[in-house]
């Protein structure tokens, strides 16, 4: 039965370093293709198609990777994508080539849905905890995503916690089954400082405090002292 997984044409490449930056002129990007038991290869991939593929995949989906010059595609994970910091462009791109009959091991992003009456209705701040959950399973068996529903969030400290999920046999998640994905958190007031009030007009400073000049009044500076007067000379 032919693969239903999208495939991703790929060269080989021996540009590296600062040489890369030809590559990314022609529309191309750099990418690694790693996994167990198996050499790692540098290869280029044109970036219109795998801008096209990786949206449609993500992270947790399987890609068909067939390099010129080899016979059979290599099925990969999209494990990791540097992005330009201003233009959000792909810059490189690691895949995970798998073994189909064996387990791997994968961050499942969360998705959350609905609307919490803690926050509609008491003003609570929905705060996300987890955005990924680690799981394990077969390559084909790995969820999109996990969606989480908050529309059970009704009280404040009200969470959704790991062991919620719904998950299917075939899925084993690593993450500690008693964190919070999400919770509905009280908000905190925010403390407005209090200034000390000035002394009245008269009043006498408390010990330490030194007292205002009175208007008109000559100033001497701390710790001048006034100066002896010499007798005069005959």
């Amino acid at each position: 039965m032919p693969s239903k997984r999208p495939t991703l044409n790929a060269l080989p490449r021996t540009m590296t370093g600062r040489k890369v930056k030809k590559l990314r002129r022609e529309g191309k990007i750099p990418a690694n293709v790693f996994g167990k038991k198996i050499k790692s290869n540098s290869i280029s991939i044109t970036l219109a198609d795998f801008q096209k593929v990786s949206k449609e995949v993500g992270e947790t989906g399987l890609v068909d990777l067939l390099i010129k010059g080899e016979k059979t595609a290599r099925p990969c994970l999209i494990v990791n994508t540097h992005i330009h910091p201003v233009t959000s462009a792909p810059l490189h791109a690691d895949f995970h080539q798998v073994d189909l009959t064996q387990k791997v091991t994968a961050n499942i992003p969360v998705e959350l849905v609905g609307e919490s009456p803690a926050v509609k209705e008491k003003g609570a701040l929905l705060i996300t905890l987890l955005n990924e959950i680690e799981v394990e399973a077969l390559p084909t068996d790995l969820p999109e995503k996990f969606t989480v529903d908050v529309t059970g969030l009704k009280e404040f400290d009200d969470a959704v916690l790991v062991k919620d999920l719904k998950v299917d046999s075939k899925v084993t998640i690593n993450t500690q089954a008693e964190e919070a994905i999400v919770k509905a958190q009280e908000p905190k007031e925010e403390e407005v400082p209090v200034e000390a009030p000035a002394p009245a007009e008269g009043e006498v400073p408390a010990e330490g405090e030194t007292p205002a000049p009175v208007e008109g009044e000559a100033t001497k500076p701390e710790g001048e002292t006034k100066p002896k007067e010499e007798a005069p000379q005959s």
